[in-house]
């Protein structure tokens, strides 16, 4: 040890204080590393954008989701997952959807250096090899309608009937006692899931941006971050 260093052990002994913050300096860059670790590794915490999944999940809600079982599980039917859907300009901050960004952004026209990755948040309703079909199934009144939703003629009065959907999986009609509202027919859909992927739709069938209108409307394994297991805020719950 040279002499210098002999000093300043010495110095440093001799202040209480600046012991107290190199101590405090020392909890707090231990805490910032359990954080990180515990945010990276067993748990994720989002902050949901959208209403698609009311009434489970509420716009601007914030949910915890456990890595943890998707690292040593599968996604199972039913559960509510958190997946890596697509990327966000870092310059205007836009939302782009789907897939791998592109060199420049299209909406602002910059280069896209460090896209933001842009997570959804939805239920599991098909796992590999599952065959997914969307039939119409009974109606209800505009009037029985719990929001505004576009494409609605107005002008056809609120005793209108609309025709609504059911959705099978392996031609068994799923019961969705979790949904908003009675789901909207647009259609008849047939989708048959890979292996390895997994195909997700909103709790707010009527309202949500899901696997029956994206590009790609299956999720591979690789992609899908924590399974959501509780609301912490603003009024704390456990997620089924």
């Amino acid at each position: 040890m040279t002499e210098n260093e002999s000093g300043n052990r010495k110095e440093t002994s001799r202040n209480p204080i600046l012991k107290e913050i190199l101590s405090w300096i020392e909890v707090l860059a231990i805490a910032v590393v359990i954080a990180l670790f515990c945010n990276n590794v067993i748990i994720a915490n989002s902050t949901v954008p959208t209403g698609s999944m009311e009434n489970t999940i509420m716009q601007k809600d914030r949910v915890i989701g456990s890595r943890l079982s998707y690292t040593f599980g599968e996604p199972e039917r039913g559960d509510i997952a958190i997946f890596k859907f697509g990327w966000i300009c870092n310059h205007c901050k836009v939302a782009m959807g789907e897939g791998t960004a592109p060199e420049v952004c299209p909406h602002c026209g910059k280069s896209i250096n460090h896209p933001k990755t842009l997570y959804y948040l939805k239920r599991t309703i098909g796992v590999p090899g599952d065959v997914v079909e969307i039939k119409a199934e009974g109606s209800i009144s505009q009037s029985e309608l719990s929001q505004d939703l576009p494409g609605l003629d107005a002008s056809k009065g609120a005793e209108a009937q609309l025709v609504t959907a059911a959705v099978y999986v392996n031609g068994e009609k799923l019961t969705e006692d979790y949904l908003k509202e009675p789901m909207l027919y647009t259609g008849d859909m047939r989708f048959e899931v890979p292996e390895g992927c997994y195909f997700f739709l909103g709790d707010n069938r009527n309202a949500s941006l899901d696997a029956r209108y994206w590009e790609e409307s299956y999720i591979s394994k690789d992609k899908i971050i924590a399974k959501v297991l509780f609301r912490y805020f603003p009024h704390p719950s456990v997620l089924h």
